[in-house]
């Protein structure tokens, strides 16, 4: 699996690269807390709910960047997409609390 900074994920961010899948893994009421745009909620605890229409939602050769509250999370995220067929995934190591550190301090930590 790779890994991807949030300082690299910040400038992928700010290219507007519209290939790029972004999937936030973090609960609902994580994400009212804490977000970054443009990602899409598939919270780990609703798996069943969401986990046969991921090939349907996304293209498995795009490039795919999967966040989480610390990288845990996204990291198993991550292992299911590449079993599923996905070519190109990335782990943002540090997930939104070193995104917040590192990158962007007006979002809040939790």
């Amino acid at each position: 699996m790779n890994h991807i900074s949030v300082q690299e994920l910040a400038q992928r961010l700010s290219s507007n690269d519209a290939s790029i899948q972004l999937v936030d893994v973090r609960e609902p009421q994580e994400l009212e807390i804490a977000s970054i745009e443009g990602f899409v909620n598939l919270p780990l605890s609703q798996f069943a709910e969401w986990g046969d229409q991921v090939p349907n939602l996304f293209n498995p050769q795009a490039e795919t960047l999967v966040l989480c509250h610390h990288g845990i999370r996204s990291a198993q995220m991550c292992q299911w997409l590449i079993a599923q067929g996905f070519t190109n995934v990335q782990n943002i190591s540090g997930g939104i609390d070193a995104y917040s550190v590192l990158v962007d301090h007006s979002i809040p930590q939790y």
